[in-house]
């Protein structure tokens, strides 16, 4: 099971907060992957496909406990994509329009409602259960071992825009996006992502991402690390090469006979240990030396190899 997946399953079965939790969660679902044709003044029909399980039992469950209506069911299999379609449809009966009235999917004059209908999510509560079927109906959350992204496609830029700001009302920065002629209203902040989440009841998978989280953030430690150090070798090595060419050329002027014992000791320590960086180099030396008393060794080294030159 993916981990869009898992989230829509937990999200389904999350109990109401009040009375109206249930109406908004089925007003979302239904708005965001229902079909509602018209068969004739005042005759309507409402279809829902989905390949989520999870849409399904809720759409048929509290259509059923909420509106008291008839359903079709229909389950097919795609050969191709080897998974399940399934078809929930509520057919022209005596109380759709009604039923249609109260999801504000139609106003009281039978005219579409294109946004958010305001008398479903008048309560706090309610706004977080119309994410939440949103969510269910129409959401999708990458692995949190990869990419932090949370999104709902939905049909229709009123719908996409009255999604977002809800979920702006709740403390959550949402943009809308077009793609491909729907409009995705997306998440990409994982403090953000677990936010929502966690308001809409989402526990279980909020300790997902978390977890993911912290072994993430420990994995990006040690790179960091690790590159660090490996910059530091790159540093050092360069750092000792030049050291043993200045060595070389202290040797070839003729001046390595008449050095002070404390540059002479640097030279031979440097090149009985090459690859070592100044620190430890000072600490294999007898007695130990500090960096900076090493480095001040190879500026006067420096200072010797420039005076012996400019008096050629």
């Amino acid at each position: 099971m993916s981990f869009t997946a898992e989230v829509r399953d937990e999200l389904a079965r999350c109990a109401p907060t009040c009375e109206y939790c249930n109406l908004a969660t089925l007003a979302a679902l239904t708005r965001v992957c229902g079909t509602l044709s018209l068969a004739g003044r005042g005759h309507y029909r409402l279809q829902v496909a989905t390949e989520t399980g999870a849409v399904a039992r809720t759409m048929i469950g509290l259509t059923h406990q909420i509106l008291k209506l008839k359903t079709e069911f229909t389950v097919r299999r795609s050969v191709l994509h080897r998974v399940r379609n399934y078809l929930i449809a509520l057919p022209d009966q005596p109380d759709l329009e009604k039923a249609l009235v109260l999801l504000g999917i139609l106003d009281r004059s039978g005219a579409l409602v294109r946004g958010v209908p305001h008398h479903v999510v008048a309560r706090d509560c309610c706004r977080l259960a119309y994410i939440r079927g949103a969510l269910i109906a129409g959401g999708f959350v990458a692995d949190p071992r990869g990419d932090f992204h949370l999104e709902i496609t939905v049909q229709g830029e009123d719908l996409a825009q009255g999604l977002a700001d809800l979920i702006g009302q709740v403390g959550v920065r949402a943009r809308v996006n077009r793609r491909r002629g729907a409009f995705a209203v997306y998440v990409k902040s994982a403090d953000d992502i677990l936010r929502l989440l966690r308001l809409v009841g989402a526990k279980r998978s909020v300790a997902e991402i978390e977890e993911a989280r912290a072994v993430k953030s420990v994995k990006n430690e040690v790179n960091r690390r690790v590159n660090a150090e490996l910059a530091n070798q790159g540093r050092s090595a360069g750092a000792a090469q030049k050291q043993l060419e200045l060595i070389d050329e202290v040797e070839r002027l003729g001046l390595i006979d008449h050095i002070p014992e404390a540059l002479s000791s640097f030279c031979e320590l440097r090149r009985a240990y090459p690859d070592l960086s100044l620190r430890d180099l000072g600490e294999v030396a007898d007695p130990p030396l500090s960096k900076s008393a090493l480095y001040h060794r190879v500026l006067r080294l420096e200072k010797l190899v420039e005076a012996a030159k400019l008096n050629d």
